[in-house]
């Protein structure tokens, strides 16, 4: 353990790690706060909308970089360690081989959530306990969630995700239009206009470190965005018009994320014109901070 200089006691570090469609995360927390985060883009949920299975080759990088980041956290003194994984996972067929698998790699048990669950851990994340919602377009689901006096009144997680996205109509913007056309009539008629609204994830902190231009992504600069839905639009149609080699140029692009930012920005200028939202908050703190306040009971209204 190390010791907390500036009020003489001893840290509690706890590893969160999130297994995610397009990536794996992790988070090491202490005291209530994020000390820093690391990704390792693994592409699980990568042709599962056409097989309905997790490959064995995604598979095994996956369960390689939650094993890689689970050694690591503990060598830096973490205490305790949790797995969390969300749309790609719980959609798998063979999702229990997946599971098999981290178990005998990883010696960790993963938590699978539900839509809702990743939605509430979402927005817990982001807010608090304070009145707004959140947007979370992740690989394979998105979530709109929406919280007054702490309480949900909205929740909605929808079978479309960027990397689903790309597997089913690539970069074709007329083939995503359709598809995500179809898949956001699950959010029905509600209205979002009335709340202050935030976007978590990869897709918008990403789309945040290109309006920035970062040549180094700096969260403290991300973190607080705003990006109109006019802006979300323009965007979507030049990450579309560019070649995926033009897109992984642009300063501020995880290169890595450039084959699929095109289509997860169309689908959320697409749920922000929906729900009639004008603006969205790029948030820093997301689920991994939400996973950590529901496991160390941090939030008696979790």
């Amino acid at each position: 353990m190390v010791l907390c200089s500036a009020n003489n006691r001893l840290m509690k570090k706890i590893n969160v790690i999130d297994v995610g469609s397009n990536s794996v995360r992790l988070a090491m927390m202490a005291d209530g706060k994020t000390l820093y985060k690391k990704l390792a883009t693994t592409r699980l949920g990568e042709g599962l909308s056409v097989t309905g299975k997790i490959s064995a080759q995604a598979g095994e990088r996956t369960a390689n970089a939650v094993a890689d980041f689970k050694n690591y956290a503990l060598s830096q003194g973490a205490q305790k360690v949790y797995v969390f994984a969300t749309a790609a996972v719980r959609s798998a067929v063979n999702r229990q081989e997946f599971l098999n698998l981290v178990r005998r790699v990883c010696g960790v048990e993963v938590d699978v959530l539900s839509g809702q669950d990743e939605a509430r851990i979402g927005i817990s994340g982001a807010l608090k306990n304070r009145d707004g919602g959140i947007i979370d377009v992740g690989g394979a689901s998105t979530e709109v969630t929406v919280q007054t006096g702490g309480k949900c009144v909205y929740s909605v997680s929808a079978d479309v995700g960027a990397v689903r996205l790309f597997d089913v109509a690539g970069r074709d913007k007329v083939k995503l239009e359709k598809v995500i056309s179809d898949k956001i009539t699950a959010y029905g008629n509600f209205q979002a206009s009335a709340y202050n609204m935030y976007a978590i994830g990869g897709t918008a902190t990403t789309l945040a470190s290109v309006k920035h231009g970062l040549e180094v992504y700096d969260p403290e600069v991300v973190d607080g965005t705003v990006i109109s839905v006019n802006e979300a639009g323009r965007m979507a149609d030049r990450l579309l018009s560019l070649t995926v080699e033009g897109v992984r140029a642009l300063k501020g692009m995880e290169p890595r994320r450039a084959d699929v930012i095109g289509g997860g920005c169309l689908l959320l200028y697409s749920v922000m014109k929906k729900l009639g939202i004008e603006k969205i908050t790029v948030s820093e703190s997301d689920n991994l901070e939400g996973y950590y306040i529901l496991k160390e009971g941090l939030n008696e209204e979790f």
